[in-house]
């Protein structure tokens, strides 16, 4: 099986926390992006990161940064499909990603989603909290054959990653939430203390 590419979704505008790129705020005295990179990067051959703006701003990282392909800032789903591109490219038939705000993501996140791909090769990250099982919708293996079938859907209109994940059987790889749950994300100011209290 070839190792896939690591894309960290930046997408996004972070509004909550007043605006700006939380995977810059700092939890234990490290941006956030660098905790995700500790743990995505050595399972993965390779990392870009999806962000829009100034790629510029990125520069000390060493990682390639790919932009949404589709305007508007339409979800995670543009940021899923501007790794997909980028793994076209080079040959790499699946990416995973995971979400730049997420210090505490599984160090073993790839092997399990491999483990766990559904018939059209793909899966999602799950939490499960008694009977009630919770998609992961930023943390995901996702097959470059996918990718035109993913870009008509984004220019239909969907936006919700699970809607067009159930389109395609995705497999789940469940995590326990215990004693952390590994997909706590940084929203707002409270998520960012309660970060750092757990570091």
């Amino acid at each position: 099986m070839i190792q896939p590419h690591g894309v960290i979704l930046a997408g996004g505008r972070a509004t909550r926390l007043g605006g700006g790129d939380k995977g810059r705020l700092a939890v234990g005295g490290r941006p956030l992006i660098a905790r995700v990179l500790d743990r995505l990067g050595p399972q993965v051959d390779r990392v870009a990161l999806n962000a829009n703006g100034e790629v510029g701003r990125w520069a000390d990282l060493g990682l390639p940064v790919l932009p949404d392909s589709i305007p508007g800032h339409p979800g995670p789903l543009a940021g899923v499909l501007a790794g997909l591109d980028w793994a076209a490219e080079t040959g790499c038939p699946h990416i995973v990603t995971a979400a730049a705000d997420t210090p505490f993501l599984p160090p073993d996140l790839v092997p399990r989603l491999l483990l766990a791909a559904g018939p059209s090769g793909l899966a999602l990250a799950a939490t499960q909290e008694g009977t009630r099982t919770w998609p992961q919708p930023t943390f995901g293996l996702w097959p470059v054959a996918l990718r035109d079938d993913l870009r008509a859907a984004i220019a239909a209109g969907t936006r919700k990653v699970l809607h067009w994940t159930d389109r395609h059987d995705a497999g789940l790889a469940v995590f326990a939430t215990e004693p952390l749950d590994p997909f706590f994300n940084v929203n707002t100011p409270e998520d960012l203390a309660a970060a750092e209290r757990l570091t």
